[in-house]
């Protein structure tokens, strides 16, 4: 750790290095956020919630001398490289309109784990990780938007807002139910932009379902949903939509996750006996 440093490079007024120690001292913030991965199928598992600890990404680059206003064409695009070279880039605006865009040294009340990005890593809150989540941090660079990172390189969308999703978790795909109350639950997330409703569908997405919500921790954190179900004997096609904090409901329109996030509502079938 002694010999660790983030350089701050770049199109910017101040070049500058961070230790470990440095950062330390910085005024420091915790928040809760969402991470799902691009390459996540509808209903997979590739996402989680955590609480993360660090610094904010805007009060490093203030360091450096980098603000909203100041960005141009040169320094339209914030790239994270890590101690093995891979690269990540964003639109630089993003890492200054308020968000909760950490450089991130704790997890869950401990120190960021290895595998994690140890000892620093980028968490930006909306955006996948292949375009952002720098793990094992020594370089920020701001650059312009010519640029291609590690996974652009190689044919993934330039720009990787996360898609609004849900996921039913309460009851699974071929599930034999017993008649009358079975809830229906699971979780919906939208980072940065918020869950406002969840709906549940018993029929193949004829008809929808208002389902109760879950105090929201955080704009960027999932959101837990139950429709409690008094099923009768049969078979059904179960689904799931949310619809995200500015009102946009998520698309029925199936797309696999190349190049820039899977979509289509999560499907199961069940029979109630």
């Amino acid at each position: 750790m002694n010999n660790w440093k983030l350089s701050v490079k770049g199109a910017v007024d101040n070049p500058v290095e961070f230790s470990y120690k440095d950062l330390l001292g910085m005024s420091t913030r915790e928040a809760d956020i969402t991470l799902s991965c691009v390459s996540n199928t509808i209903g997979g598992g590739l996402v989680s919630n955590g609480r993360w600890t660090g610094v904010l990404l805007s009060d490093v680059l203030e360091e450096a001398g980098m603000s909203r206003d100041k960005i141009t064409s040169a320094s339209r695009q914030l790239v994270g490289r890590s101690v093995d070279g891979f690269t990540a880039g964003f639109k630089t605006d993003i890492a200054l309109d308020g968000r909760n865009a950490l450089v991130a040294f704790g997890l869950n009340g401990s120190e960021l784990p290895i595998k994690h990005g140890y000892p620093v890593r980028l968490v930006i809150p909306g955006l996948y990780g292949y375009v952002s989540a720098t793990k094992w941090l020594t370089e920020i660079e701001l650059t312009n938007w010519n640029f291609d990172a590690y996974w652009i390189q190689r044919t993934w969308s330039k720009e990787g807002p996360v898609k609004t999703q849900s996921r039913i978790d309460t009851i699974g795909d071929g599930d034999n139910l017993s008649a009358g109350k079975n809830p229906i639950g699971g979780i919906a997330w939208a980072p940065h932009r918020g869950i406002e409703k969840v709906e549940v569908s018993t029929d193949g997405g004829q008809t929808w379902n208002t389902a109760s919500l879950a105090k929201q921790l955080a704009e960027d954190t999932w959101r837990l949903y139950v429709y409690d179900w008094d099923a009768t004997p049969g078979d059904y096609t179960i689904q799931v939509r949310a619809t995200d904090g500015n009102g946009e409901t998520q698309t029925a329109q199936e797309a696999s996750p190349h190049p820039s996030g899977a979509t289509g509502h999560h499907t199961i079938d069940v029979t109630v006996g």
